[in-house]
């Protein structure tokens, strides 16, 4: 049976340094008909236990740990008993949204998680954050890049805990070495392509942001 990846998007806010703004998030679910990963947590947990189905949830990553990623990541676990894994540097941003709920597990660089007879490579790509994280999924001519890496550019570095020289680095040696043909599957808005974007990182320097 040969692994797939599923969508849906949620709404909600994002909440940081003392400001609240509106957001829409894509959710992703990778896996076969038997059992899946599903890639953040954003505001709703019925809208993303419909997309799962009847399937085992291996596990629920986290790309990174801003509230409209992780907001129901807890309540996720406890319905479908998969364990939350985040990279340790983003446990700063999880213990503001959860303090009392720490995740079940660590994401780290090189990491690999096997679902649906497919397998996901982590890739640490901080910069929007200290822990945040991509994962590559050869077999499926994909990376989910969460908030790191957009179509059009690199994601906000203008909040705390953020970095546009780390996440220029990320980007530069962590997913622009991926094959070109590589779909990017982004934490919010449209899907691109690594060669689509790698023109364009001299002038995201440029612009620094």
């Amino acid at each position: 049976m040969t692994a797939r990846v599923d969508h849906t998007v949620t709404s909600g806010t994002f909440s940081l340094d003392g400001q609240t703004f509106d957001v829409d998030n894509n959710v992703w679910v990778i896996g076969d008909d038997t059992e899946c990963v599903v890639v953040d947590a954003p505001h709703d947990v019925a809208v993303i236990r419909e997309l799962v189905g009847g399937r085992r949830v291996v596990a629920i990553v986290a790309t990174h740990a801003h509230d409209d990623h992780v907001r129901v990541a807890p309540e996720l676990a406890r319905a479908t008993g998969a364990p939350v894994l985040l990279h340790p540097a983003d446990r700063v941003l999880w213990d503001q949204i959860h303090p009392d709920t720490p995740p079940d597990g660590e994401l780290t660089d090189g990491q690999t998680v096997r679902v649906g007879g497919t397998t996901l490579q982590v890739l640490h790509t901080p910069g929007h954050s200290p822990g945040a994280c991509s994962l590559h999924a050869p077999d499926l001519g994909a990376v989910f890049t969460g908030d790191t890496l957009f179509a059009g550019g690199p994601g906000a570095t203008g909040r705390s805990y953020s970095d546009f020289g780390t996440i220029i680095e990320s980007i530069r040696t962590q997913l622009l070495t991926l094959p070109p043909e590589t779909v990017v599957h982004t934490g919010h808005g449209d899907d691109t392509t690594i060669g689509a974007e790698t023109p364009h990182l001299d002038e995201w320097i440029a612009r620094g942001h």
